[in-house]
This record gives C-alpha cells, structure tokens and sequence, in this order.
C-alpha cells in the first residue's frame, strides 16, 4: 500500500509542531500496537506542509492548525485553496481536524468576526465564538478530561487556549435532540471546560462530526501526543474499512 500523505495547511500556526507530533504518535502507534500499524511509520504515512492546491490534492488527511481565522480565509482565497478545501471537507469527506483557528474554519457559522464577516470552509453543524476567553495576554492551560480517548485517559489533558473559540451552539442536532451520539451525521461533543468552581454545563471545546474533527485548544502546543495518536488511528479505520482512498 502506498503511504498515507497528511497534510497540515501550512499559512499559519503550529504546522512543525503537528508534524512532529503526527510522527511521534505513528511510532507510539508501532510500538504499543503493531497489529495497527505493524510496518515502519515513515513508509506508512508522509506528512506534508500544505499552501498549493496540488499540495492538498495529495492528502489522504488534513490538519488545520491555529492562527488567525479571518486571515486565514484570506490567504486561503488568494492562493485558491478555500472551494478545494471545501471538496476535501464536505465532498470528498476526508479525515480533517481543526485546532482554534482551524475550529473556526470548519464551522458553518461563526459569531464575533471582524466587520464584513469572514469566509468558512464548513463541515461541522456548528456556530463557534471566536476569541471566547480574550486576548493572546489571557492565555491559559487547563486540564481537560477527554473520555473519547479511552484507555489513553488515564491522567487530564493539559489544554493550551490561546485567544480560544468555543461551540457556542449546536446548529444541526440529532434526531431526539441529543449530541452525544453522533447519529445520522450529527454532531457529538467530546470534550467540555468547565472553569474551577465554576457553575453550568461548561464550555464545548471538542466536537467531532462524521470525518470532521475539531478542538478549541492547541494539543501540538504540548509534548502529549495522546490526541493525535487517536486520530492517527481513526484515519487508518477509514483506509481499512475502505472509506478513505490512499492518494497516489
């Protein structure tokens, strides 16, 4: 089989980080679980940083890192790859993740944008507020607890926001109401902030929809590969199950 190219669009953000946090999670993925991915990690995947629609045609997957969303949009215009981002998304279906600004990006909606609005590439039922916790000065780390990572949870997840979006609203619910579950297409939230002492359900910070995945926070901004070990594994199902085609 011919590797698996992962790109990470590379305008903005923390693109040296995913990748080599996509290359230390396929090793883990080798060396704990060998019936996975039982070859060498560097002939089953290539990881690649994405500007070119060429670049991106390549892609089995995608990573849409953090940045600035509305700048974003632009540049992604300009260089022509927002309409083949939203093939990549929303036609063709492909694995793609988006941390912070990338959140914002595959959302259908989003509130608090700069005047004039700004473009999306879409994919998830959402609408997300940018900026939710303030400024860059307002950063913070919190620890998280993400069940949908499994026997991997076995301590919290240090989550990095930095100018943070949240799932202000579920746009597209399931049938019945529900999120949790992810049925026809719906949307199924897999992590929640809830400040210290703090009253309420919390803020949605993870959210997951068919093949699109999404987290407010910036998991390449730490050393914890646990995230991308999960999603590494999801994309291997889909080449598995047949649901992704390897490109060529």
């Amino acid at each position: 089989m011919a590797p698996i190219t992962v790109g990470v669009l590379a305008l903005q953000g923390g693109v040296g980080e995913h990748i080599s946090l996509l290359q230390k999670a396929a090793a883990h993925i080798v060396t704990t679980q060998p019936e996975i991915l039982p070859s060498d990690p560097s002939k089953t995947f290539n990881f690649l940083e994405v500007r070119t629609p060429d670049a991106l045609a390549q892609c089995s997957a995608l990573i849409i890192p953090g940045g600035e969303s509305t700048t974003m949009a632009i540049v992604a215009r300009r260089l022509g790859l927002l309409d083949p981002l939203r093939q990549f998304v929303k036609v063709e279906h492909k694995p793609v993740w988006g941390t912070c600004a990338g959140l914002v990006m595959l959302a259908e909606e989003a509130s608090a944008t700069k005047q004039g609005g700004q473009e999306l590439v879409g994919g998830l039922d959402v609408r997300v507020l940018r900026n939710r916790y303030g400024t860059q000065i307002q950063s913070f780390v919190a620890d998280l607890e993400l069940p949908f990572l499994g026997g991997e949870q076995e301590k919290p997840f240090r989550g990095v926001f930095i100018r943070a979006p949240v799932v202000e609203e579920i746009i597209a619910p399931v049938s019945g109401g529900t999120t949790g579950v992810g049925k026809n297409g719906g949307v199924e939230v897999l992590g929640v902030y809830r400040k210290k002492g703090g009253k309420g359900e919390g803020d949605i910070v993870a959210v997951k929809q068919q093949n699109v995945f999404g987290t407010s926070f910036h998991p390449e901004l730490t050393d914890d590969i646990r995230i991308h070990v999960w999603w590494l594994k999801r994309v291997l199902e889909g080449v598995r199950h047949g649901e992704l085609v390897v490109s060529a």
